[in-house]
């Protein structure tokens, strides 16, 4: 996964996934910048799946024999 990481002006860093809209993060360092990005992440695809249900409704897996 591409993540932007990029110096803040007020210090810190601030990091970015650019194929997840509105996922972005910060840290005082590089690697707290990382750290945090992974819980964005792991929160954004949460999300994601949640809002599919209200799009979706209930989800049914079957099995078709071709």
């Amino acid at each position: 996964m591409r993540i932007l990481l990029e110096p803040s002006p007020d210090g810190g860093f601030t990091a970015l996934v650019p194929a997840f809209p509105g996922c972005i993060s910060e840290g005082d360092t590089r690697e707290e910048a990382l750290e945090h990005i992974r819980e964005a992440i792991e929160l954004y695809l949460e999300r994601v799946v949640d809002d599919s249900a209200l799009f979706f409704g209930p989800t049914e897996e079957v099995e078709l024999a071709l």
